[in-house]
């Protein structure tokens, strides 16, 4: 049988592992995607109409200690929000719930190069093939077992894949389309994801294909997965319910 989910003390030693991954000194574990700051801090100013590549700043003797704290990834995902996700195939995989603390919600992240997550999976639950453009991950399992993996570029294509136990690590570099599942039938797992952004961005292949907004050419998926047109409905409308 599973461990308990895990005490907020331990929880709280996860977050400073991968937290300390990924702010590392330069040429040792892992160095920052985005540009390095140029002050002290530089908390986003929610309220700013400028647009720039980034986000402005809050005016210094507005900042307060509250702009660096978050209670984001305090509460577990509750069992009734896996059942509002959609039930997918034919084993009944549910899909995970990523919390994620960037910039968009951390004021306090903004220029520091970060973004932290918690990843709550039921059992046999899928975070499925995605990418995150500007980041690389560093995954830490907290609770549970995971099967995680990624595929490297063309021409290859490796399929890098390997299972976790609790407190093991597994790096998926940046760009790279990666996954996680639960293999257990019967017992959740909690994993801490850390990404060198403040803003990874996340792509999940099949939506992109299959869910974009407009569609794709329905002969551009027809062509690329070589199947006729009422499979490529048939694939439409299956990934359309997982989304909605």
């Amino acid at each position: 049988m599973a461990a308990p989910l895990p005490s907020s003390s331990i929880l709280l030693v996860a977050l400073s592992l991968v937290v300390a991954l990924c702010i590392t000194a330069p040429g040792q574990l892992v160095a920052a995607a985005d540009e390095d700051p140029l002050q002290d801090f530089c908390v986003a100013d929610a309220n700013a109409a400028i647009t720039i590549n980034g986000v402005t700043c809050k005016p210094a003797d507005k900042v307060t200690a509250q702009d660096f704290t978050s209670t984001l990834l305090r509460t577990p995902a509750a069992a009734a929000t896996y059942d509002s996700y959609h039930t997918s195939g034919s084993n009944g995989s549910k899909a995970a719930i990523v919390t994620l603390a960037s910039v968009a919600n951390f004021a306090g992240l903004n220029t520091q190069g970060l973004s932290i997550a918690r990843i709550d999976f039921p059992p046999k639950g899928l975070n499925p093939p995605h990418v995150h453009p500007r980041a690389t991950e560093v995954l830490f399992l907290v609770q549970g077992t995971l099967t995680v993996g990624f595929v490297s570029t063309a021409p290859n294509n490796t399929l890098f894949q390997t299972t976790l136990y609790p407190g093991d690590l597994f790096v998926f570099p940046r760009g790279l389309a990666h996954f996680q599942i639960n293999p257990d039938k019967k017992n959740p797992a909690l994993a801490i994801a850390a990404l060198n952004s403040q803003n990874p961005g996340v792509s999940q292949l099949a939506v992109a294909l299959f869910a974009a907004n407009p569609p794709l050419p329905g002969n551009v998926l027809q062509n690329t997965f070589g199947i006729d047109e009422a499979e490529v409905d048939a694939l439409t409308a299956s990934v359309q319910k997982t989304i909605t």
